[in-house]
């Protein structure tokens, strides 16, 4: 497992990036499971009422979470570019620049069973 991780305004978001070989989640609109590589990260955006309470910066946001939306790619370099995308995307949503995250790519090691 790789993570991949953005920090900026005083939060973080961590998603997970399965390589070929590890068990990544199986649900309603996961990838086919001959993905070389499965993108796994919350998605959310900002709304003006209801939703979780966020502190970003100096002001407090309203987050809703949407399921998350698991992607497969052929390539480690796709995958990683594309995750990477992906949490700065998220950030962008509830008003962060793009360009202030802070990415962090770590290898995780395999849980022991």
């Amino acid at each position: 497992m790789i993570m991949v991780r953005g920090q900026a305004g005083g939060t973080e978001l961590t998603g997970t990036l399965y390589e070929r070989g590890e068990r990544a989640p199986s649900f309603r609109g996961a990838p086919d499971q001959d993905a070389a590589y499965v993108w796994v990260c919350d998605e959310f955006y900002e709304v003006d009422t209801g939703g979780s309470t966020q502190r970003v910066e100096d002001r407090e946001v309203n987050v809703a979470f949407e399921s998350p939306m698991p992607r497969g790619f052929d390539t480690r370099e796709q995958a990683l570019e594309n995750a990477k995308e992906h949490i700065r995307t998220q950030f962008a949503r509830i008003g962060v620049d793009p360009a202030d995250v802070d990415l962090e790519v770590e290898k995780a090691e395999r849980p022991t069973e």
